[in-house]
C-alpha cells in the first residue's frame, strides 16, 4: 500500500506585509492563503489518476510547519491540520526536517513526503496530483515541479545535462550568467522518499547564508544516481505572497479563476471586470449577476436569480427564483422567490419567506418576515416577527429599541399595516388587524381590530373578507 502525507510550510512572518497579521491568514478571495493550499491539499484524495497508486489517500492531515504567531494560525484551522513549529526559522530544509516529528509518528507510516508552501494560494489539487503520481510511477527519490518562463526573475534554475537528466536547481544569487538564461525553473513544489529523507536533511550542510535549502537536495540525489523527476506547470499556479502588491496581483488571478469556473457551470456573469465573488460561493444554474455586484463569505445562491447591478451580498442563503436589485444582505436567509430593492438592506437574521416583497429603501433586521408578505419602501423591521401575507405600508417602523434593551413586535397574518405606523415595541398586532396612516401603537391590536390615532385607539372590529359568513362590506368597515 502506498502512503503520503503532506507539510505545508507556513512558518514565514512575512516581513514585507508590514503586518502584525501572519502572512499566510492574509485573505484572498475571503479565505486566508493558508486555506487556499489546505483545500488543494484535501482534494488530492478524491482524484482518479491517483487511486491506481495510493491505496488509502485520506489517512493524515496535512502537517503544517508554523512559527510566527504559530497560535493564530492554529485558531483559524483548529482540527483541520497537525502543527509543528520551527522556532528559529533556518530555511526550507530546515523547515521539513522540524515535521519529522509528527510525520513519524503517523500510522500507516508514509512512504511519500509532498511538500508545499503555505503562501502559494493558486496551486491546484489537479497539479498537485500530477506531481504525485509522476512520483510514484517512476519510482522516483524525488520529483519536483516546474514551468518554463520569459522572465525566470529570481526563482531557481533547474540545471540539466546534455541528457536532459536533472543535475541540480541553483538559486538565482549562486547561478553564473549561463546558468541564469535557462527558462526552466523550480515551482517549488516537492515529492520526496521519506526513507531517503531525513537522512539526506540530517547530513545538508549549511549554505553560504547560514541555512538548509531543500533545493539543493536536488543535487545530492543527482551525484547519488537516484531517480529524480519532473513535472512541468504553470509559473501562476506557484506565485508566492511576499508582499502586498503580490497579494493584490495573486487576487486578480484567483477571482478570474473563480469567475470562469462559475460562467462554465452554468451562471451569467455580465461584466466579469466589476464582479466580485469570493471562493466559498454557491451559485446556481440560469443565475444572472450584474456588474458592481460583491459575493462574499460562504453564500449560497440558488437557481434562476439576479443579482444586481450594485449589489453585495454576504454570509446568506439565497432561493431560487430571487431578484435583488442595488441592495445590500449580511448574513440573511431568502426563500424562493423574494423581491428586494433597489436600494434596500437586510442586516444579520434577515429571514424572507417565500415571494416576500421589499421595495426600495426599506431595511430589515433580525426579524422573519412571512410568505407573501409586501413590505413597503422607507419601512424598517428590527426584531420583528410578521405573518404570512402582511402588507407593511410604506415609512413603517418597528421601534425596538428602549435606550437599554431591544424589544420585538409580532404582526399576525393578514395584518395591514398603513403607512407612516410606528409600531413601539413590545407590541403585538393580531391577525387582520388594520393600523391607520401615521398610528403610534403602543398596546397589543387584537385580531380584526382597526386601530387609529397617536396613540392608537381601536376604531372598530373588522371581520377579514376572507371568512366565509361575511357579507358585503360596509361603510364601517371600510379600511382606514
Amino acid at each position: 500500500m502506498s502512503t503520503y502525507a503532506t507539510v505545508v510550510l507556513a512558518a514565514g512572518k512575512g516581513t514585507r506585509m508590514r503586518s502584525t497579521l501572519p502572512k499566510v491568514l492574509h485573505p484572498l478571495a475571503g479565505m486566508p492563503l493558508l486555506g487556499h493550499v489546505l483545500n488543494a491539499v484535501e482534494d488530492i484524495s478524491s482524484s482518479d489518476p491517483l487511486a491506481s497508486y495510493v491505496a488509502t489517500t485520506t489517512i493524515h492531515r496535512p502537517v503544517v510547519v508554523l512559527g510566527y504567531e504559530a497560535a493564530q494560525v492554529e485558531a483559524v484551522f483548529g482540527q483541520r491540520c497537525l502543527y509543528t513549529l520551527q522556532e528559529e526559522q533556518l530555511g526550507t530544509g530546515h523547515a521539513v526536517l522540524a515535521a519529522r516529528p509528527v510525520i513519524d509518528e503517523l500510522n500507516p507510516l508514509p512512504q511519500t513526503i509532498l511538500v508545499c508552501y503555505g503562501d502559494t494560494p493558486l496551486i491546484s489539487s489537479e497539479t498537485l496530483v500530477r506531481v504525485l503520481v509522476e512520483h510514484l510511477a517512476h519510482k522516483a527519490t524525488i520529483t519536483f515541479l516546474t514551468a518554463h518562463t520569459e522572465a525566470p526573475s529570481d526563482y531557481g534554475r533547474v540545471v540539466r545535462n546534455a541528457d536532459g537528466r536533472v543535475q541540480a536547481i541553483v538559486e538565482v544569487k549562486r547561478a553564473t550568467e549561463e546558468q541564469k538564461r535557462i527558462s526552466e525553473v523550480n515551482s517549488g513544489v516537492y515529492c520526496f522518499d521519506r526513507a531517503w529523507l531525513w537522512p539526506a536533511l540530517d547530513a545538508l550542510p549549511r549554505n553560504p547564508v547560514g541555512e538548509y535549502y531543500l533545493t539543493d537536495l536536488i543535487g545530492i540525489a543527482s551525484s547519488q544516481g537516484r531517480v529524480i523527476a519532473t513535472v512541468t506547470g504553470t509559473l501562476e499556479e506557484t506565485i508566492g505572497i511576499n508582499d502586498r502588491v503580490q497579494l493584490a496581483a495573486a487576487e486578480q488571478l484567483l477571482r478570474r479563476r473563480i469567475l470562469e469556473q462559475h460562467m462554465y457551470a452554468g451562471v451569467t456573469i455580465i461584466d466579469p471586470s466589476t464582479t466580485y465573488i469570493d471562493a466559498g460561493v454557491v451559485i446556481g444554474t440560469d443565475t444572472v449577476i450584474l456588474p458592481g455586484t460583491m459575493i462574499t463569505g460562504k453564500t449560497r445562491i440558488g437557481s434562476d436569480c439576479r443579482i444586481g447591478p450594485g449589489t453585495t451580498i454576504d454570509q446568506s442563503a439565497i432561493g431560487d427564483r430571487c431578484v435583488i436589485r442595488n441592495s445590500a444582505l449580511e448574513e440573511t436567509t431568502l426563500e424562493e422567490g423574494v423581491s428586494i430593492g433597489p436600494f434596500s438592506h437586510c442586516r444579520p437574521g434577515a429571514h424572507l419567506a417565500h415571494d416576500v416583497r421589499m421595495g426600495n429603501f426599506a431595511e430589515v433586521k433580525n426579524s422573519y418576515v412571512g410568505a407573501e408578505t409586501d413590505m413597503h419602501h422607507f419601512s424598517y423591521l428590527g426584531d420583528a416577527t410578521v405573518g404570512e401575507h402582511v402588507n407593511i405600508g410604506a415609512g413603517t417602523v418597528t421601534v425596538n429599541y428602549d435606550g437599554i434593551r431591544k424589544l420585538r413586535t409580532t404582526i399576525g397574518d393578514g395584518a395591514f399595516i398603513g403607512s407612516d405606523t410606528m409600531l413601539v415595541a413590545p407590541v403585538a398586532v393580531g391577525e387582520h388587524a388594520q393600523t391607520g396612516a401615521g398610528s403610534v401603537v403602543r398596546h397589543d391590536v387584537p385580531p380584526g381590530a382597526v386601530v387609529v390615532g397617536v396613540p392608537a385607539r381601536i376604531l372598530r372590529m373588522h371581520m377579514p373578507q376572507s371568512q366565509p359568513d361575511e357579507g358585503p362590506m360596509t361603510e364601517s368597515s371600510e379600511k382606514v
